[in-house]
């Protein structure tokens, strides 16, 4: 048996965020785009928020329909399931930034959103904090695709002279 109790290892241990640097691991974990450097900068940007945000700000919408919204808005790039999407939504309700109301609200079935007006300005200023980001990411896609001599995806502007 060891000398020490586990207390002593607990309070000596490092915190779990400094461990995983000293072991050289990223962390953050797959769930909150660690896992991917691409999206996963944006998602911690707010990205998300902004999606759901911009996709209310026409037409009230539903979990699922967000859902599928974002992942063709992304062309697959951002998926999102149900244990995400709907604590988001009830965050961002319970902020003021979005309004929903039951379709048949004796049933509660289907619960719809709209953006509100605090929501719009949420949006603009996740759009601004994102726009630098996103430019950064298109510019490396740009800069990829020049380098592995690749035509760019539709929609980009051209990587070869």
């Amino acid at each position: 048996m060891p000398d020490r109790s586990t207390r002593d290892a607990v309070a000596q241990a490092a915190p779990l965020p400094e461990a995983q640097a000293a072991a050289g691991a990223r962390g953050g974990g797959r769930a909150a785009g660690g896992g991917d450097p691409l999206v996963g900068e944006l998602r911690r940007a707010g990205l998300l928020p902004a999606l759901v945000l911009h996709l209310l700000a026409d037409d009230r919408s539903y979990g699922n329909q967000l859902m599928d919204r974002v992942t063709e808005v992304t062309a697959g790039l951002v998926t999102v399931n149900p244990n995400t999407m709907y604590p988001l939504l009830r965050d961002l309700e319970a902020r003021g930034l979005i309004a929903g109301e039951w379709e048949h609200p004796e049933r509660r079935s289907r619960r719809f959103y709209r953006r509100t007006a605090a929501g719009a300005q949420e949006h603009e200023r996740l759009r601004a904090a994102l726009e630098p980001r996103l430019a950064a990411v298109a510019a490396a896609v740009t800069r990829l695709q020049a380098e592995l001599d690749l035509e760019p995806g539709p929609g980009l502007p051209p990587s070869r002279p």
